[in-house]
């Protein structure tokens, strides 16, 4: 998506661009470095390899951008981001992107940046949804999710046109609730990440082109598609944490739109019915009586670090100083 905006930015400037990405072969990325390139723009892990096989150098790089900031700068990522602006430009200027920016990470941020960044706040700072999107929150078994879910589609998807995006957590169950649907008599498509490279982005195409507008994705799509005119979000399973919630719902209700996101809550998701509930009542939602019986304290964040036992220091705390001790032997 990205890649595909600043090619086009950059006809009328002659600015060329590369887009570096996994699951792919390597070898046209690869040539078109060769070539020379103004921008890259590049996953982590595809990135890394290519800086250390020798064809991708960044010592001239001076404007760094992360997008999806929150989640290239957790505990997955962390690692290969710091890799990577090591070998960038000292003198550089850094831009983080994100819709949602937890304290954890917002103290791990500063680390990259200067000690007073500009900060551009859209909206709430506090973790809300986009207010275009009308939040429905339904509490109900597990077992009874796919007749539901077909009864919805009959509701949402009745002309089989318009687009509909099904969020599930894990890939094997993309797979089984695509065929669930297939088998329904729906034609639907899924983006997971047991799928190639290759298979997902012929599905992502189908569904952008709306030739097959129905699809089920995991997680890999709750971030970073601008896919217009999705209409309506499924939520069949809720997702790990409440940001990923205001990820997933964000699909829809872009560009002014009106949005729909329908979202199953279960038993098993009631440690964030707390969040939940804050996100529902600061966006003028409905809050389902049901969804409260679970309680609405909000859980402390846990450090992946540290866990639950450390204590958030604001950004604007005094900077540690380094001591040095005389050797006491030399006495």
């Amino acid at each position: 998506m990205i890649a595909d905006v600043l090619c086009e930015a950059g006809k009328s400037c002659g600015a060329r661009s590369v887009c570096l990405y996994g699951g792919t072969s390597k070898g046209p990325q690869i040539s078109a470095l060769k070539a020379g390139v103004d921008i890259v723009i590049g996953t982590p892990g595809r990135l890394k390899d290519l800086m250390e096989m020798g064809f991708c150098r960044l010592q001239e790089v001076s404007y760094v951008v992360l997008d999806e900031a929150d989640r290239m700068l957790d505990m997955g990522f962390e690692p290969e981001v710091r890799s990577i602006l090591s070998q960038t430009c000292s003198v550089r200027q850094m831009v983080m992107f994100s819709a949602t920016w937890p304290s954890s990470v917002h103290q791990l941020a500063q680390e990259f940046m200067d000690p007073n960044p500009v900060k551009v706040v859209v909206g709430s700072e506090d973790l809300a949804a986009n207010h275009d999107v009308m939040q429905i929150v339904e509490v109900l078994d597990d077992r009874a999710r796919d007749a539901r879910l077909i009864a919805l589609l009959e509701k949402y998807h009745k002309s089989q046109k318009n687009r509909v995006l099904v969020f599930v957590l894990y890939k094997k169950e993309a797979a089984r609730v695509e065929n669930m649907l297939q088998r329904s008599g729906f034609k639907a498509v899924s983006v997971h990440g047991d799928k190639a490279q290759r298979d997902r982005t012929n599905a992502l195409g189908l569904f952008k082109e709306g030739t097959c507008p129905l699809m089920v994705a995991t997680d890999v799509a709750a971030r970073g598609l601008d896919i217009p005119d999705v209409e309506v979000v499924i939520n069949y399973s809720f997702p790990l944490t409440t940001e990923d919630y205001v990820h997933r719902i964000g699909r829809t209700g872009r560009a002014g739109k009106k949005g729909v996101a329908h979202t199953f809550f279960m038993q098993e998701n009631k440690g964030l019915a707390g969040e939940l509930v804050n996100v529902l009542r600061e966006a003028g939602q409905i809050v389902p009586t049901d969804l409260t019986k679970f309680g609405t304290h909000v859980k402390k964040k846990e450090s992946k670090l540290y866990g639950a036992h450390f204590k958030e220091i604001s950004v604007d705390a005094p900077k540690s100083k380094k001591i040095t001790f005389d050797n006491s032997d030399e006495d």
